[in-house]
């Protein structure tokens, strides 16, 4: 596995461990225990890349790899041409509540195979080069009456494809109308202005705005209308779909109350909109934590939400039903650690100068050692630990593995964890470790 990755993915992926982050691609590398999703995944990407529309709620606790599972799903929805985006709510941010911030994370997020965020613009200028092409093919004769045939041509298909979103949003219709006519025309400022306003950015100079005959700023409800546009755009532009990824849902719980409330009427009209067939072509992620879904501060504040993502969890976990709306990660247990640290060795090896040398120092043995020191630190909860363990086996062990030839992470290295490294969750788990406590909340302070 390790010697079958170019260099380039091998680069991105190590570097991204190193750092403590996700990898933003090459996670096929490294998935470990997500096989039993994956015929249902791509079934439903089929399906959806057939005309459909998806959605799935993704649940697991701190650690057990929904960032990671996500942008797993994401590297197979972009080999099938889907394009992608990923959005992080927050309150200040994205509030889930806003679709219409929704809708302009979503613009500044997308990416394809072939362009990194945001692919807006070039997936525009896609779909403008495909018009002209599918003109064509369809009456190669065009190409010999002149422009004035072609661009007639051109404006009718336009206007037979664009029929379905001129009912629902006739602005982000004429919005692209302008947008064709502003690039025909080398008008490259106009052309700019209005490709920011279909991506729903705020402040358009209003004279662009007149011009092409749109008004107003978008709101929330023509978000909707926008998000379908684009899902038409895109079709249009050889891409079957747009997997959009929900992320840290579970921040809602923290936000005021009547903000939550809103927060989650808006995913429910959302996911509603999905079930009802209005988004074809768009497959609907989010994940959360098991008290967003099943806490008084969660999803169950709204019952008609709560209703439309119930699941039964109360059986064992090997028969979980990867086709239900709501699939729960499993986490890592001490032998998938230890595996996942393997996969690791062996991606890293590949590219090492003295690939022998770095699999008998950092053998299987030892990745099993230092997974237990790691989830040890952190009081047992090998949940917390991947990201660490990961960080530590590249940074601390491999690297100087690779660099040093008398290095034997055996004799001269000895495993330490600094506060300023860990995430909020994973000092708690050090703190708990430390004093003996069952979690943070139970450490008693001596305080004036």
């Amino acid at each position: 596995m390790g010697d079958a990755a170019s260099p380039r993915r091998r680069r991105e992926v190590i570097d991204a461990l190193r750092r403590g982050t996700v990898p933003a691609n090459g996670l096929d590398l490294l998935a470990v225990g997500l096989e039993r999703f994956v015929p249902t995944m791509d079934s439903e990407l089929e399906a959806t890349a057939g005309g459909g529309s998806a959605f799935k709620a993704v649940r697991g606790e701190y650690g057990a790899g929904k960032t990671f599972f996500t942008r797993y799903f994401a590297e197979r929805a972009l080999r099938r041409g889907f394009a992608v985006a990923e959005v992080q709510i927050s309150e200040t941010e994205t509030p889930l509540h806003k679709l219409e911030t929704v809708y302009r994370r979503i613009s500044e997020a997308l990416r394809t195979a072939s362009f990194p965020p945001s692919a807006f613009r070039p997936v525009l200028d896609s779909w403008l080069f495909t018009l002209d092409g599918d003109v064509l093919t369809a009456d190669p004769r065009l190409a010999d009456r002149g422009d004035a045939a072609m661009a007639a041509a051109t404006a009718a298909l336009l206007e037979r494809r664009l029929a379905v979103v001129s009912v629902s949003t006739p602005g982000f219709a004429q919005g692209l109308r302008a947008y064709r006519e502003a690039v025909l025309s080398g008008q490259a400022a106009s052309a700019d202005a209005l490709a920011a306003w279909l991506a729903g950015q705020p402040h358009v100079a209003a004279s662009v705005r007149r011009a092409a005959g749109v008004r107003g700023e978008l709101d929330h409800f023509g978000a909707m209308g926008y998000l379908q546009g684009l899902l038409t755009v895109l079709r249009d532009a050889g891409h079957p779909g747009l997997l959009l990824v929900l992320d840290e849902v579970e921040t809602l719980q923290r936000v005021r109350g009547d903000v939550r409330d809103k927060a989650f009427n808006a995913l429910r009209q959302l996911i509603d909109e999905v079930d009802s067939g209005r988004f074809p072509g768009l497959y609907l992620m989010i994940t959360g934590t098991p008290p967003f879904y099943d806490g008084p501060s969660g999803v169950q504040r709204l019952a008609p939400l709560a209703q439309r993502l119930a699941t039964d969890f109360s059986s064992d976990p090997r028969f979980d039903n990867p086709r239900a709306v709501q699939v729960r990660l499993p986490g890592f247990d001490h032998a998938a650690l230890a595996a996942l640290g393997v996969k690791v060795r062996d991606l890293y090896a590949g590219g090492s100068g003295a690939p022998d040398r770095a699999r008998a120092l950092v053998d299987d043995a030892y990745l099993g050692d230092l997974a237990a020191a790691v989830s040890g630190c952190l009081g047992g909860k090998v949940g917390v630990a991947p990201r660490v363990y990961l960080k530590k086996l590249v940074a601390d062990v491999l690297d100087r593995v690779d660099q040093f030839g008398d290095f034997d992470p055996r004799r001269h290295y000895a495993l330490t964890l600094s506060a300023g490294e860990l995430t909020e969750v994973e000092r708690s788990a050090a703190l708990a470790a430390r004093t003996g406590a069952a979690s943070a909340d139970d450490v008693e302070l001596d305080l004036p």
